[in-house]
C-alpha cells in the first residue's frame, strides 16, 4: 500500500507535509468526489471483505468504491499514515420509515483529534447525506456545507448527526419520493458515542449487512458519487442527479429510469466503475435514501 498511489486514485496533488485541518479537508473532499459509495459487490456475487489490503486493492487499484467499512477504514489508514490522531467510532443509522435506530452499530466513522479540537470524518455514508468536509465535534452549532446544513446534537453522551434539507425542484416528479419524506425539513442521520472501537467489532455487522434478507444493502443495489456541485446516484435502475443549491435554497433533481442495457455504460461514464462480474440491479425496498 502506497500513499502516493492513493493520492493518484483521488487526483490529489496538494501538499501533505503538515497534518493540519486544511490538508485533511482537501484530501477528504477529493476522496468523496473520486470514490463512490457503493455495494455493487453484493449484487455481483462477490464478498465484501473487512481487510485493509483487500479494500486498498479494490478502491485504489481496481478503481471501485465501497461502503462505510471500506471507505472509512481506508481513510483511517491514509490519515494515520500522514500523522493524524485517528479513532474508529461506531454509529447506528436512523431509519425514517420506522422512526427508529437499529439495536447494534451498523456504521463506521472516524474521530480525529487535531490542535485541541475533535473532528468527525465520515467518507462512507454516500447519497445526499454525505458530508463534504470534516465536522468539528460541537453540539448545537450549524455547520453549513455545499450539500446542506449539518449539525451535531449531544444528549447524555450520545451524539446525533442531523442535516437540514433544502427544498427540491424535481424535473420528473412521476418517479417520486414518498410524501412524508419530501416534507422533511431536518433528518437525523445517525447516532454515535465516543467509545473507541476496534475494526474487529465491525466483522459481524459487515457480514450481516451483506447477507440478511431485510438488509437495505441486499434489497437495493446502490452506487452514489459526490460531484463538484452535487451528487449522482444509481439505485437499482433509477439514476438520480442532484445539483445542490442551484437556486436560492433549492436543489435541482433529475430522475431517469434506465434500461438493463444502459447500466454498464452508466456505471462507467457516471461513476468510473467497471465491474469484473455480472451485475444484477435490485431495488426491492421501500426505504428512502434521499
Amino acid at each position: 500500500m502506497d500513499i502516493k498511489e492513493y493520492f493518484a486514485r483521488i487526483s490529489y496533488r496538494g501538499s501533505h507535509n503538515k497534518a493540519d485541518l486544511a490538508t485533511m479537508s482537501d484530501i477528504f473532499q477529493h476522496h468523496v468526489q473520486a470514490v463512490p459509495f457503493e455495494n455493487l459487490s453484493i449484487h455481483c456475487g462477490e464478498t465484501i471483505e473487512l481487510d485493509l489490503e483487500a479494500t486498498y486493492n479494490k478502491i485504489v487499484r481496481k478503481k471501485r468504491g465501497g461502503w462505510c467499512m471500506e471507505n472509512n477504514y481506508l481513510l483511517s489508514w491514509v490519515l494515520k499514515t500522514l500523522g493524524y490522531n485517528v479513532t474508529l467510532l461506531g454509529a447506528k443509522v436512523y431509519v425514517p420509515e420506522l422512526d427508529a435506530y437499529p439495536d447494534e452499530i451498523d456504521h463506521l466513522l472516524l474521530q480525529v483529534e487535531l490542535d485541541g479540537k475533535s473532528y468527525i470524518v465520515d467518507g462512507g455514508f454516500g447519497m445526499a447525506y454525505q458530508i463534504w468536509e470534516p465536522m468539528e465535534l460541537v453540539s448545537g452549532t450549524d455547520q453549513p456545507q455545499t450539500p446542506g446544513v449539518f449539525r451535531f446534537q449531544e444528549e447524555s453522551g450520545t451524539w446525533y448527526l442531523e442535516k437540514v434539507k433544502r427544498k427540491q425542484q424535481v424535473l420528473n416528479q412521476s418517479s417520486s419520493v414518498p410524501q412524508n419524506v419530501e416534507d422533511e425539513v431536518c433528518r437525523r442521520v445517525y447516532l454515535f458515542t465516543l467509545e473507541s472501537r476496534d475494526i474487529e467489532e465491525f466483522r459481524g455487522c459487515n457480514a450481516h449487512l451483506q447477507t440478511a434478507p431485510d438488509s437495505l444493502f441486499v434489497t437495493k443495489s446502490i452506487c452514489s458519487l459526490q460531484t463538484a456541485d452535487g451528487i449522482r446516484a444509481l439505485v437499482g435502475w433509477k439514476l438520480t442527479e442532484i445539483k445542490y443549491n442551484y437556486r436560492d435554497n433549492m436543489d435541482f433533481v433529475e430522475i431517469r429510469m434506465l434500461a438493463d442495457e444502459e447500466i454498464e455504460k452508466t456505471l462507467k461514464e457516471k461513476f468510473n466503475i467497471t465491474l469484473d462480474k455480472k451485475f444484477v440491479p435490485v431495488n426491492a425496498s421501500r426505504l428512502s435514501l434521499f
